[in-house]
């Protein structure tokens, strides 16, 4: 079967195949994590950032491909996930941008788009690193911008793009020596070939079923089934506290309302769309607004007393749709009633992608008492949060290393501030890129600095090193150099043999990491520890910081407690009880 072109129809039938055949794949995609630690999540977040996109796409497609590729690239913008599906929302929104105009892409117009993504990506990421998901979408964009000008045939041209996707992939190791070194092929890259086997299967069958079977490099797993939708972690049950103290009937802003207003439909499309008006409106009756315009969309949430007064108030700019409103008094009744500190998200829409991580307040300033500054952090554990909280951290947003905030999870975190400007404090690499979106998307409505810290002890340094009497060029200067001045380690179990930088590590082993580099491995938990801190405490370090994960053991942490206090007689050592999963043990040293 051949194709001269390709509409918004069917466009919206291979991005469904390549998500569904990204979402079976997931769990390889996940495996394939150059470290061999329980935290492999690039296919989980390449496969939530899809079915953000795939969820508005099925609300609004369009037989054009410029609208429908535009509808697409909002959706990921805004559920992007991780380093890897904020790469994979910007190949989409350059993708989108040169679709545009289009109703149709031919061959040529189709190597184009691709390769408008691909510059797109590219300018998203500060320090570009070859043999990753840039890697093989740039080598596959660039051949098809040559076999482009040789066939006419848009399905003979998908074939061309993934082969060539393909071969970039298998040869990542031999640009990125770590995944040589492993022995896999990068995660994002194969999660993209994926795709691309979900777009061609659609064009040749009009399905995912007949996509290829991509072979694993050697060394990897093979590809294991995973349900159709990756699910986010459950809530965790936790102690009653401040919200379980709560007077249900002291929530005063009730409804929580979220929708779209397309200003080119309906009756208001002709009135003006003012935004500060349309924020000051909401606010009479309202709190935890945040409006983000896109072109003719604007998307809107706020908590109100009388979500009828909104609905004609959004009525007068345009036509309200995907209209989300939930009794947030109704919530707390549940909440309690169920013991927990923290409700499930409701499981009221199928085909909805799941709502942004829960978030952890302080009480919201009177909006006449706007602060100067404001900080978001990311954590997980109960007592890092508290960490944070007591540093002068105004919003912990519950994520990690398995749990990476999407960028609306940033957005709506920001519009509960009230503050002249907020600080975000990411506290992973792999969350920094999200974090950099939700910044760029606001910009212009408000001051946002974002602090590239990659390790929950980076965070809280820089937050210590905040002084409120400076401004804040001041204070990014003192957190960035503070973020220099600490040493992380982790410790955690490997998840399958392996070899790295000549350690034999086997699968259920512990294994210490030190700024990134796995540098100790042992069968007991406490051998490694003594290894890894041996390796990042030097004469002249001053302070020791221990954080004592959820499967720590007490009689193992005072033992480690002792020997360190007998090793490095000159260092304040401290402990705190963090309770983070994944990491049995944080430790941070400073001079």
């Amino acid at each position: 079967m051949s194709r001269r072109s390709i509409n918004g129809n069917d466009f919206t039938g291979m991005v469904l195949a390549g998500a569904e055949r990204l979402s079976r794949q997931a769990e390889h995609v996940n495996a394939l994590n150059v470290f061999p630690v329980p935290d492999g999540d690039t296919g989980t977040n390449m496969n939530l950032t899809m079915t953000a996109g795939v969820a508005e796409l099925r609300e609004r497609s369009s037989a054009s491909i410029g609208q429908s590729a535009t509808v697409l690239s909002k959706g990921l913008l805004m559920g992007a996930r991780g380093n890897s599906g904020v790469i994979l929302s910007q190949l989409f929104r350059g993708f989108g941008r040169y679709a545009s105009t289009h109703t149709e892409l031919n061959a040529i117009q189709f190597a184009a788009a691709l390769q408008v993504g691909v510059d797109t990506a590219y300018k998203a990421v500060v320090k570009p690193v070859e043999g990753t998901i840039l890697t093989v979408a740039r080598e596959a964009a660039k051949h098809a911008a040559s076999q482009s000008r040789r066939t006419t045939d848009v399905v003979e041209l998908m074939r061309e793009v993934l082969d060539k996707a393909q071969a970039a992939l298998d040869r990542t190791p031999e640009q990125l020596p770590v995944l040589k070194q492993v022995g896999v092929v990068d995660s994002g890259g194969q999660g993209l070939v994926y795709i691309y086997e979900g777009f061609l299967a659609h064009l040749e069958n009009g399905s995912a079923e007949g996509a290829q079977a991509s072979a694993p490099a050697a060394g990897t797993s093979q590809p294991r089934p995973v349900s159709a939708q990756t699910a986010p972690p459950a809530v965790t049950q936790v102690p009653l506290s401040a919200q379980a103290q709560l007077d249900t009937e002291n929530i005063e802003f009730l409804y929580d309302m979220e929708f779209f207003i397309n200003l080119s439909l309906g009756e208001g499309s002709r009135e003006r769309f003012d935004e500060e008006a349309l924020r000051r409106a909401l606010a009479v009756n309202g709190d935890s607004i945040i409006i983000i315009a896109d072109d003719d969309i604007v998307k809107v949430h706020v908590h109100s007393k009388t979500p009828g007064e909104v609905m004609t108030i959004a009525l007068r700019y345009g036509e309200i749709t995907q209209i989300h409103i939930l009794n947030m008094r109704e919530q707390h009744r549940d909440l309690l009633h169920a013991g927990m500190d923290g409700a499930p998200s409701p499981e009221l829409f199928a085909d909805i992608p799941s709502p942004p991580a829960a978030v952890e307040e302080t009480a919201a300033l009177p909006a006449d008492e706007v602060a100067p500054y404001g900080f978001i952090a990311v954590a997980s554990g109960a007592g890092i949060e508290e960490i944070f909280k007591s540093l002068g951290v105004d919003i912990v947003l519950s994520g990690g290393q398995t749990m990476n905030p999407s960028t609306e999870d940033f957005v709506n975190a920001i519009g509960q501030l009230s503050a002249q400007h907020v600080f975000l404090l990411p506290n992973n690499s792999n969350i920094v890129l999200a974090a950099q979106q939700a910044r760029d998307l606001l910009e212009g409505e408000r001051q946002i600095t974002v602090v590239p810290c990659n390790s929950i002890p980076q965070g809280i340094a820089a937050a210590l090193a905040f002084q409120e009497e400076e401004n804040s060029e001041v204070n990014e200067s003192q957190m960035l150099d503070a973020l220099k001045q600490v040493k992380t380690g982790q410790i955690t179990h490997a998840v399958r043999d392996t070899t790295f930088d000549g350690l034999e590590i086997k699968a259920g082993d512990y294994i210490g990491i030190y700024n990134s580099k796995i540098v100790a491995t042992a069968a007991d938990r406490l051998t490694t520890s003594r290894t890894l801190l041996s390796a990042m405490i030097e004469s002249g370090d001053e302070v020791v910081t221990l954080l004592a994960g959820e499967e720590a053991v007490e009689d193992e942490t005072a033992e480690l407690a002792d020997w360190l206090s007998s090793e490095y007689p000159d260092a304040e050592i401290e402990f705190h009880s963090g309770g983070q999963p994944v990491y049995d043990y944080l430790f941070s040293v400073e001079a």
